[in-house]
């Protein structure tokens, strides 16, 4: 059985981003990246809408908002030297009702103490930006932007690999196994041992990190968010990205619209439990997963806190009018036939026993283990700085050991 002083299971942007913090800080360790699909990014990373955020909705001091604005950075830098198209076009987040406008307010002020340079603009200004917006004021984000993520992810993997990192591809971890010096991986295409591990798996990462021992204290619920997108003969309605300002009282962003970098333009994702953790459409449907949920006392405390806007999730994912409807907020020149089909992509959300869900990013140590478990949005736009982030996590006693056997 070959050892390995790292293995990390997921090959997702965030697996894939610990990997190229790992193989520049340690470059004579041996690396091994696991990822159960056919190709890297195959999930959260290559179903999201791409977008480069900028820190502007989260709270001052967390990771999510150090990390984002650091990453939106870091990110772009990366595209800039490995030639990876990106477009920095801007982003306005707009107030449609008075109610909102308060809450508009308090996202500027959010903006601001992340260190953004956000300006708040009025409904005249809203409609030289975008022609068929309307709405009462906006918040304008010049440093939001977009890029294709499952191309930065390979672009990580590329340079694993230049490296001297060893990358599987279609290799499903099937059990581990906790020993005193490390740990054992059974996987569908043999054995591995590694040193450390590090817990990358997304949707599955509450999990690996259970098997590993590890108590933890928010479980993964999977949430789809589910895109319509503008015909082309339409997409002159969206010139950069425009967002409605969040529900407070809701967990979710709500729907937008996304000029992506092939100049498509998304709109969505509305956000309805998935049926499995995998579960790309309502036929998607695994009984284990359903029954985790289901059977998950912190699920039903969630359910009861948020029902209402949670069955308005639901209308708009069963009927297109309603999801049109919606859409109708920010742009009222949407029609259902203005509209088609675009795919969905499902959210690894970590939610507590007590029905939150977790607000950041979670990390937790285990033995001879680090656990990713909660990287949602913004992960992919922070994946550079949650990279290095892991390995800063990783115990000295490790990383000592790992020099002297060199």
């Amino acid at each position: 059985m070959t050892t390995y002083d790292f293995a990390i299971v997921g090959g997702g942007i965030v697996g894939l981003s610990v990997g190229l913090a790992l193989s520049e800080r340690y470059p004579d360790a041996r690396l091994l990246v696991l990822e159960k699909e056919l190709s890297w990014a195959g999930h959260q990373t290559g179903h999201n809408s791409g977008v480069i955020h900028s820190g502007v909705y989260y709270k001052p001091g967390s990771l999510k908002a150090r990390f984002a604005t650091a990453g939106s950075r870091a990110v772009v830098e990366f595209c800039q030297k490995h030639s990876i198209e990106y477009d920095i076009c801007g982003k306005v987040i707009v107030a449609t009702e008075s109610a909102e406008l308060p809450l508009l307010e308090n996202l500027l002020a959010r903006g601001l103490a992340n260190g953004i340079p956000v300006e708040r603009i009025g409904a005249e200004r809203l409609r030289e930006i975008e022609p068929h917006v309307r709405g009462l004021a906006a918040i304008r984000v010049p440093t939001a932007g977009i890029v294709h993520y499952a191309r930065v992810a390979a672009a990580y993997a590329r340079i694993v690999a230049e490296r001297g990192g060893e990358l599987r591809l279609g290799t499903r971890v099937l059990n581990l196994a906790v020993a005193t010096d490390g740990i054992t991986l059974e996987t569908d295409r043999g054995g591995f041992f590694a040193r450390y591990l590090i817990n990358c798996a997304g949707l599955f990462c509450d999990r690996l990190a259970a098997v590993c021992g590890l108590s933890s204290e928010a479980k993964i619920v999977p949430f789809r968010g589910e895109y319509y997108e503008l015909v082309p003969e339409k997409r002159y309605l969206c010139k950069h990205l425009i967002y409605p300002v969040p529900n407070p009282d809701f967990p979710f962003l709500g729907v937008h619209f996304t000029r992506m970098i092939d100049g498509t333009v998304h709109a969505g994702p509305n956000a309805v439990l998935a049926l499995a953790r995998e579960g790309y459409c309502w036929g998607d449907v695994h009984l284990g997963d359903t029954a985790e949920v289901l059977s998950y006392g912190g699920f039903w405390k969630l359910a009861a806190r948020h029902a209402g806007e949670g069955f308005k999730e639901i209308v708009r994912s069963l009927s297109k009018a309603a999801f049109v409807r919606s859409l109708q907020r920010l742009i009222p020149e949407v029609q259902p036939e203005d509209v088609v089909p675009a795919g969905s992509g499902v959210r690894a959300q970590a939610l507590t026993r007590e029905g939150k869900l977790v607000d950041d990013f979670l990390f937790a140590a285990g033995p001879h283990s680090l656990h990713v478990l909660n990287a949602p949005s913004p992960a992919a736009t922070a994946s550079i700085p949650i990279g290095k982030a892991v390995i800063e996590r990783i115990p000295e006693s490790v990383t000592q050991r790992l020099i002297l056997t060199r």
